[in-house]
């Protein structure tokens, strides 16, 4: 997922009773893990929370710990989520469950889970004492697939609040994707637009998927004569495209231009040659002084 995909939520809310906690405990020490689930994404997630000094009560160092944060599984499936409390106080969690749309730019809404999505969990709410693991365990499927949605932690309990005496509340996603055995193919991925504006110092990208499975781009490369600058993966979710933006690390001009766009899936790989955007060709047609503007040209 690239940076704007399911981020971490800070909320600040009026001082309520903290959420009961349910279910057996199962904590580890820390480093004393179980074994991660086959198919599951090995990526962890560390959220640092920095309260300012204004706040009644300053506290650095507080972090939470949610892994995978991606898992993509099979349909039916059995999953496992690691919660951990780094911090030196107990904090509470309540689980939500919700499906999610993604927007052509990357935009997210939510929605209550489908109906068609079926899961269970082995539980909703707990508790995690300090420096300490919680795993919770879920089973998962649909009808028909692929489909996704995220369950949300919602951790609170933090010995602080704000100057205005609210709560701090803080959400963190675990991704599950559901995904039958078929992937999606190299015929069905188009990019549809592969568009350098130097003007800008960026490059606009427009990646289609015509077929009716998921797909996921690994790793996006903008290829240069002589160097490569990579760039966040994405998901492209079935019969949908993605518009995707990527600045360059450095200014395009003279050869400093990239001439090609990678992107890499798991089974294959597509590429595309980048087109000027509309209006830069222009700018390097001679001029009534018989000068050659250089704006925007390499």
């Amino acid at each position: 997922m690239n940076s704007r995909f399911l981020k971490p939520i800070l909320f600040v809310t009026r001082p309520a009773a903290p959420c009961a906690a349910h279910g057996a405990s199962n904590a580890h020490p820390p480093g004393r893990g179980r074994p991660g689930l086959r198919g599951h994404r090995r990526v962890g997630i560390r959220i640092a929370c920095v309260i300012p000094l204004a706040l009644s009560l300053a506290m650095a160092g507080q972090a939470q710990t949610v892994r995978p944060v991606i898992n993509e599984l099979s349909n039916p499936a059995k999953g496992r989520v690691e919660y951990v409390n780094d911090s030196l106080t107990p904090l509470n969690v309540v689980l939500e469950a919700k499906s999610f749309s993604v927007s052509e730019t990357g935009e997210i809404s939510y929605r209550p889970l489908d109906t068609n999505i079926h899961l269970k969990l082995s539980t909703t709410s707990f508790r995690i004492q300090p420096q300490q693991t919680y795993y919770v365990f879920f089973e998962a499927s649909t009808e028909p697939s692929p489909a996704w949605f995220v369950i949300y932690a919602n951790f609170s309990g933090f010995p602080f609040r704000t100057a205005q005496g609210m709560n701090v509340r803080l959400q963190l996603p675990h991704t599950v994707y559901l995904l039958p055995k078929q992937q999606v193919e190299k015929s069905e991925v188009e990019i549809a637009r592969a568009e350098l504006n130097a003007e800008q110092n960026k490059v606009v990208l427009e990646v289609a998927n015509t077929g009716a499975n998921f797909g996921r781009v690994l790793e996006t490369q903008l290829l240069y004569s002589k160097k490569k600058q990579e760039a966040p993966g994405f998901p492209i979710f079935p019969h949908s495209k993605r518009i995707l933006e990527v600045p360059l690390d450095a200014k395009a001009e003279g050869e400093n231009v990239p001439v090609t766009v990678l992107l890499t899936f798991q089974n294959f790989k597509v590429e595309e040659k980048l087109q000027r955007a509309p209006g830069m060709a222009a700018a390097t047609k001679p001029t009534t002084e018989g000068t050659e503007s250089r704006r925007g040209n390499p």
